[in-house]
């Protein structure tokens, strides 16, 4: 994706018309009736609140859960580049920093089902369904390649393709997923430097990194990895100086790391304790996410009030619609299964 755009930016419009965007997404209160409807009538429901077109496409040949995830994915793709579409200049190439994570999400999701030995059917048909027009540059390099070398050699020419293809040809999936990570943020810290709206989103960026880094700690000490390995997939770049982040990878529990973090002022530590226990209570890293997500939300809903004509609107915009997709994913693949409804009810992010 190309952010090098000169021209004027259309702010004032734009910012109106992401504001006009979210008041058509689902509030809390029809989120939380969704929750309590059952698995027969939830699909029908999820059609009329603004899903109703591409779930008509998946519905010649899906059905239930799949179905609805498959037109919910569709439907985030063609509101990504509708807001692109509507955004000029300066302030496109701005939001299209934001934007470009999801083709990288969309790179690892092809690495991944390689990785998996997915067929190319299944891939086709259920991964990244032919149906969606933005998934055809992403089937083209699994039609055209076996492995995940040929697969990185066919993206070559993209941001994330050289980056993948810099690493050792040993190079694990994981090795391929994190070297995606340090090179989005890298790129976008890199690319927000002395732009008009910048600063706040640079701020906004640097907190992103160290969220992932935190969360990746949690997920390290669970799994038994090395320090070194852990300081090696330390993103840099975030707010929480270098040094302090180092120590945290030394950390052998939750409340070691967390006392490490602490050490630093840029380190927001509200609410941790509370998600330690609920973390240790469920065996689960879901507490430390949600409150992560949570504290991101906030800062962009705060950063959205402070500068309403900016970036800002849009960008909040987005992750808002994000989370929107998010949950209905949770809510229809948990009805699936015969989650309760206080289950699903705890895991939605509002």
């Amino acid at each position: 994706m190309s952010r090098a755009l000169n021209g004027r930016s259309n702010l004032y419009n734009a910012a109106a018309r992401a504001k006009a965007r979210k008041a058509s997404l689902i509030d809390t209160t029809r989120m939380r009736q969704l929750v309590q409807q059952g698995t027969e009538s939830i699909g029908a429901s999820i059609g009329e609140m603004g899903y109703r077109a591409e779930m008509d496409i998946y519905g010649s040949r899906m059905s239930g859960a799949d179905a609805i995830e498959a037109a919910l994915f569709h439907n985030l793709d063609n509101d990504l580049a509708g807001v692109l579409k509507f955004c000029q200049g300066h302030l496109k190439s701005l939001v299209a920093i934001y934007v470009e994570r999801f083709d990288y999400e969309k790179a690892k999701t092809v690495l991944r089902a390689i990785n998996g030995g997915a067929t190319d059917e299944i891939i086709e048909s259920q991964i990244l369904p032919s149906e969606n027009p933005r998934n055809l540059p992403w089937l083209n390099i699994v039609r055209n390649t076996e492995g995940l070398q040929e697969a990185v050699e066919a993206m070559s020419g993209t941001s994330w393709g050289m980056t993948l293809s810099k690493l050792d040809a040993d190079a694990t999936l994981e090795d391929m997923e994190n070297a995606l990570d340090l090179q989005y943020f890298a790129d976008a810290l890199k690319a927000v430097r002395g732009r008009d709206g910048g600063p706040r989103l640079r701020r906004y960026l640097r907190m992103e990194i160290d969220h992932r880094n935190v969360i990746n700690e949690f997920r390290a000490i669970r799994m038994g990895m090395a320090v070194e390995k852990r300081q090696s997939m330390l993103i840099p770049g975030g707010k929480i100086d270098s040094a302090t982040m180092r120590q945290a990878c030394q950390a052998e529990s939750d409340e070691e790391l967390i006392e490490t973090l602490r050490r630093s002022s840029s380190f927001d530590d509200s609410g941790f304790d509370d998600a330690m226990a609920e973390a240790e209570r469920m065996g689960s890293l879901d507490p430390y996410a949600e409150l992560l997500s949570h504290q991101k939300h906030t800062v962009l809903k705060r950063f959205a009030h402070l500068s309403p004509i900016s970036p800002f609107p849009i960008i909040y915009y987005i992750e808002r619609k994000t989370l929107e997709v998010r949950n209905l994913r949770l809510l229809v693949r948990g009805k699936a299964v015969g989650l309760p409804n206080e289950v699903l009810e705890a895991h939605m992010d509002y």
